[in-house]
Formats: structure tokens, sequence, C-alpha cells
């Protein structure tokens, strides 16, 4: 009786550490841009190479929510924080080169598209850039940004598709290499999704 008791004791706590593990691995599941193609999905489809985990997790860059009063830190803003995704917030990729571009045209509607393995009831998304003259010699940093979104949806708690598409004004007055940040607020958790995509005005 008291083999039994034992054996069904350990069962017990492989069954619930193997939950839990499940547990945050499906917590850190969830989205990212692939319209214009972010830095996770470059990595995740083979363009940019040797990115480590990101390249089998793309969805994964979930940091605290409140961008720009909070959020991730400076210089860690495309990795959401997450020292395994640090790749992404370098201004080189790893391989030394420099991170491909989607070609933009300042003033004109673009369709940014998001790719959503699990669909959370959502705040809102909003889109930031970079300022003219933004450093592109450091990780990416508040003061290189305009804080203000360029662009932004709100949601109001509803659930995406797994598929979502929406259209938006691009800014003015840029030219050359800027980076788009896209950041989808989770309407029920303390955290957001966070994407850089580099693109070419």
């Amino acid at each position: 009786m008291r083999r039994k008791t034992k054996w069904y004791a350990s069962a017990l706590g492989l069954t619930t550490a193997g939950a839990l593990v499940l547990s945050a691995g499906g917590a850190s599941s969830h989205g990212y841009t692939d319209l214009p193609i972010s830095r996770q999905k470059l990595c995740q489809n083979g363009t940019v190479t040797n990115c480590g985990s990101i390249q089998w997790e793309p969805q994964s860059v979930e940091g605290p929510k409140g961008f720009p009063g909070s959020g991730p830190a400076d210089g860690q803003i495309c990795n959401g924080g997450l020292g395994q995704f640090s790749q992404l917030s370098a201004p080189k990729t790893p391989s030394g080169g420099a991170w491909p571009t989607t070609r933009v045209t300042g003033g004109q509607n673009y369709t940014f598209r998001w790719q959503f393995t699990a669909m959370h009831a959502t705040t809102d998304f909003r889109y930031y850039v970079t300022k003219p003259g933004w450093n592109q010699n450091h990780n990416l940093s508040r003061s290189d940004l305009n804080l203000t979104p360029f662009f932004t949806v709100p949601y109001n708690g509803q659930r995406p598709p797994s598929t979502l598409s929406h259209s938006g004004r691009l800014p003015t007055g840029l030219s050359g290499h800027h980076v788009i940040l896209a950041v989808w607020t989770v309407h029920d958790t303390g955290n957001a999704f966070y994407a850089c995509s580099d693109v070419t005005f």
C-alpha cells in the first residue's frame, strides 16, 4: 500500500510538472506581423539565418504592455525584453548584414497584417516609426522613435481571427531606412506583443 501511494504521488508530480511546462510554452505562443515582414518572420522563413530560437517561434515576442510609458527597456524593444530573442534588437542581422527592408511610400495607405497562433482579447494595435536622422548604429530606443503612433486600430476587447489585416496611411517626410514598430496590446493580461519591421521609404 505504501509503495502504491509513493508511485501515485510521483506520477502526480510528473503530470503537474508537465502541465506547467505545457502551460508556460502555450502562454508564449501568440502572434507576429508579416506585412511589412517583421524581423522574427525573416528569421522564421530562413531569409535571415543564425537567429537562434526565434526561428521556431516568431509569435513569441511578448513583453509588458503600456509602451512607450512602460513596456520593454530601451535597446530591447524589438525583442520584447526577452533575452533569448536579443538578436531581433541588434542593428545588424546575426550574420552581420543589414536587415532586409520592405519598400513603402510615405502618405499612401498600407495593409498591415498579423498572423496569430492564439487569438487573445485585444485592446488595440499601434504602429510607431523611427524619426528622420534616427541612430541606426545601436539597438532601437525610444529616442529613435516618434512616440505618437502614426496608426492605431482600436479593438475593444474583441478576439482577432487567425489572420488580421488593416489598412492605414504611412507617415510623410521620411526617406531611406526606417523601422516600423507594431504593438499588439492584449486586453486581459499585462502584456503586449512587439514586432519590428525594416522598411525603405
